[in-house]
């Protein structure tokens, strides 16, 4: 599937530069004293109202949830995520809770469950560290600090290993460059690529990591072309074909968010929904976590890619008041069953 899924970009129908678009717009007329009033009496209702805890909490973007956060907290003195972690089960209370975390301590929320307890998460990892930019990794970092008084390098080092570990710990530094373009360095760069590929030596595996996790998005376009013209193989297909594991993995989802995140995150939801029997947290991690940056552009890219609709898998896989939520994310203005 993988291989197919790179076919779209030699037909030049995904731009690099293509603006994306998320689900969740800042709700007009907002007042988050009166959302936290109601928010207050659906979660004291028998059983809680449900509904109300959906209408409001994803019918609000991020920075209006956090002022709701700080009314409930001052109209009733405790804490909003708290009262939804103890009035709500399962996964509708991943949802909830997850929504309200802000964006950065959302993705520390995410690695340190991902690295806590016996095994790692490896795709929740690379799912995040893989698509973040700059700006984000900080704050992530300073998040995970904060929240968990625990360094987000030290404990991906402690839980990872080998090249998969070492390509991680150069993505959560942050040095990418930046709107940098080097046409005579992306050939360079593409034949260590190519030698990185033939060689498979511990230098080259170094030296392509290097390349892929501090170049730039826009160098790194080049360098795949430049590839492409040096080998007569697609960067993908050549990682595939030389590297296995989750160092494989994690390069070949550089790739592809450098390509078009949207559709990398498309392809993921995708996997999860289809390949393991419905990965809850899969599917909620990327919901939330895309909703106010690109979730509508990746909604269009998965039924361009698969024919049928998010929701319509969403759906066939999720019930309840769980499903309403997950729905609810992704509809934006426009619900394409």
């Amino acid at each position: 599937m993988l291989k197919s899924f790179i076919i779209e970009y030699h037909n030049g129908s995904l731009g690099f530069f293509q603006q994306a678009q998320g689900t969740i717009f800042p709700a007009p007329n907002f007042n988050p004293i009166m959302d936290a009033q109601m928010l207050g009496g659906a979660l004291q209702e028998f059983g809680c109202d449900k509904d109300m805890l959906i209408g409001i909490l994803t019918q609000r973007c991020n920075a209006q949830r956090q002022m709701i956060a700080e009314a409930y907290q001052s109209m009733y003195g405790r804490d909003l995520i708290g009262d939804l972690k103890e009035n709500l089960s399962d996964h509708f209370k991943d949802v909830m809770v997850g929504l309200m975390y802000p964006p950065p301590s959302y993705d520390a929320h995410e690695l340190w469950h991902a690295m806590k307890g016996m095994g790692t998460d490896e795709n929740c990892l690379i799912d995040i560290l893989a698509s973040r930019t700059n700006g984000e990794i900080f704050q992530m970092q300073e998040a995970y600090s904060m929240q968990y008084n625990n360094n987000l390098q030290e404990n991906i080092y402690s839980e990872t290993s080998g090249h998969f570990r070492d390509t991680l710990i150069n993505l959560v530094q942050g040095t990418r460059e930046e709107g940098y373009t080097d046409p005579v360095m992306a050939g360079q760069d593409a034949m260590v690529l190519w030698e990185a590929c033939q060689q498979k030596t511990g230098e080259h595996k170094t030296m392509l990591q290097m390349i892929l996790c501090n170049k730039s998005y826009q160098q790194l376009w080049l360098v795949f072309q430049e590839f492409q013209n040096i080998s007569g193989q697609d960067i993908v297909d050549a990682i595939n074909e030389c590297y296995d594991g989750y160092f494989q993995q994690l390069l070949v989802a550089i790739v592809l968010c450098v390509r078009d995140k949207a559709s990398y995150f498309a392809y993921r939801l995708y996997s999860a929904i289809n390949d393991f029997g419905f990965h809850n947290k899969t599917v909620i991690r990327i919901l939330i976590a895309r909703s106010e940056i690109d979730l509508m552009t990746i909604r269009k890219r998965y039924k361009e890619r698969y024919g049928k609709s998010l929701f319509h898998d969403i759906r066939n896989y999720a019930s309840g008041h769980y499903e309403k939520a997950l729905l609810a994310i992704c509809a934006g203005d426009v619900e394409d069953y």
